[in-house]
């Protein structure tokens, strides 16, 4: 009895921490949606942009004027490697799924084998009653 409590101590233990990791997995995945949607409004905006336009970039509190073509370029190897990582995370958002509900059926095989022994040793010393 002692192994199979100490098999679902170290079983819920595990879950936790792959809870953990899925809860971190998913907001991993909310800040990447969140740099996809600005990213992609960015684009749109360049789309509208005439060439005689000027583009400045944000470099620490300063504005410093940026050539159009660089700046569009710069947004779409930003865009890929955002679709890069989310891909990246989906596939660890599965993966942590999947070991999550491997956990989870180990410790309900663990529980009801448990549940189980502990039927058998306090049926095995009752009486049966007369009425």
């Amino acid at each position: 009895m002692a192994s199979l409590e100490e098999r679902l101590d170290a079983a819920s233990s595990e879950y936790q921490k792959i809870q953990n990791d899925l809860n971190a997995a998913v907001e991993n995945r909310q800040r990447l949606d969140a740099q996809l949607a600005e990213n992609e409004q960015v684009q749109k905006e360049f789309a509208n942009l005439k060439p005689e336009n000027t583009v400045y970039k944000l470099i620490g509190s300063v504005l410093v004027k940026q050539d159009q073509s660089e700046a569009k370029s710069n947004v779409e190897k930003r865009l890929d490697y955002i679709r890069g990582e989310i891909k990246r995370v989906e596939g660890q958002l599965k993966d942590l799924s999947e070991k999550s509900e491997r956990k989870k059926s180990e410790i309900v095989e663990i529980q009801a084998t448990r549940q189980g022994l502990l039927q058998q040793s306090s049926g095995s010393g009752a009486k049966p009653v007369a009425a």
